[in-house]
């Protein structure tokens, strides 16, 4: 591929996963963790976006109470950045991916959006997928890539897809953005086909997604002119002037752009993907011992069947205990049922307040 037309990586890294509480935190959110293996989700993205000859060196966008992890976490793994855009205030994903858009040195090259916290366990498949999509991209389409459902999940968007595209590989034009749906329309969708879970990683130009910013959010869109004009570079990082920052809407990507411009598409992948959004989905995706527990660190479970203990500081010991999700990190410890790990963001609010 010639050395113009390489992917840019865009990582999106200012989330604070709350989810994941006692063990991600606002300090240090679960992208930093090392949730799934040996290395961090935040690592295990930028190493799916490695190969010299596809992408360029990534831009990353993150907080700047990150810089300094994110920083360390890239020199564990030889990844040095074209920039590291540290955001002065979260304003959603769109405006995030606008400063992205506008550092990018080749505005015609495609840009590969991803969040820093999904797990991809079939990299080559997504790879294929980012290659066969790359000429939509570069003829202006904005390419989503569509999750094949394996149940009617009610955690996520949809995209439901419309008309094959001519002279694409696997691309389909976007038919309708779905919101999260509850159970039954969520079955409704998957039996009748054509619908695929929203990931959130996306496949464009840089001048397209600022032409489809000046369209459909020309605000926005000038917040984050002035934010990088008025900013400040030292070395690989840039500080966008935050005033001019905060005046962005703050918007994700779906509202603001994709479901208003007209040449979307999407790409169908089965990649073996997950947001790892809860206790509950790193449980399922995480190995388990020969009684289906999902043990990390020092867990010693005896008569136990189907947990998750996770600990991270103390020594954990369980008996005849079945279906729990415990987490222990410092002087917290965190014990609930599986399935109900919707209910973490409530727990951790309630241990923030006084006695």
């Amino acid at each position: 591929m010639d050395s113009k037309s390489l992917i840019t990586p865009v990582i999106l890294s200012g989330g604070s996963g709350t989810r994941l509480w006692p063990l991600s935190t606002n300090e240090k959110p679960k992208q930093f963790l090392n949730l799934t293996g040996a290395q961090s989700m935040f690592q295990l993205t930028l190493e799916r976006c490695s190969q010299k000859g596809l992408f360029t060196d990534p831009i990353i966008v993150g907080s700047e109470r990150h810089a300094d992890i994110a920083e360390e976490q890239m020199a564990e793994i030889g990844v040095s950045p074209q920039n590291l855009i540290l955001e002065p205030c979260a304003r959603n994903t769109a405006p995030a991916i606008a400063l992205a858009a506008l550092a990018c040195t080749n505005p015609q090259a495609a840009m590969l959006v991803m969040p820093s916290d999904h797990v991809i366990e079939n990299v080559p498949a997504f790879q294929t997928a980012v290659q066969q999509s790359l000429s939509l991209a570069i003829a202006r389409w904005l390419v989503t890539f569509g999750i094949a459902p394996t149940g009617p999940e009610t955690g996520y968007g949809y995209i439901e897809q419309g008309d094959e595209i001519a002279g694409s590989a696997c691309s389909f034009a976007a038919k309708k953005f779905v919101e999260k749906p509850n159970a039954d329309n969520a079955t409704k969708m998957l039996a009748k086909g054509g619908f695929h879970w929203n990931a959130g990683i996306f496949l464009f130009r840089a001048d397209s997604y600022l032409q489809a910013l000046e369209k459909h959010s020309p605000e926005m869109l000038a917040a984050a002119k002035q934010a990088m004009s008025n900013g400040v570079s030292k070395s690989s990082r840039i500080y966008p002037d935050e005033q001019s920052f905060a005046n962005a809407p703050s918007d994700s990507i779906d509202y603001a752009i994709m479901e208003k411009a007209e040449k979307v598409a999407v790409t169908p992948v089965s990649p073996g993907w997950s947001d790892v959004g809860s206790w509950d989905s790193l449980f399922e995706i995480s190995p388990k011992d020969s009684a289906s527990n999902a043990v990390s660190g020092r867990v010693q479970a005896l008569e136990s069947h189907q947990n998750l203990i996770h600990s991270d500081g103390i020594d954990v010991h369980a008996y005849g205990v079945d279906d729990l999700i415990i987490v222990a990190k410092g002087n917290q410890v965190m014990i609930l049922p599986r399935g109900q790990s919707q209910h973490v963001k409530q727990i951790s609010e309630n241990a923030k307040k006084p006695d």
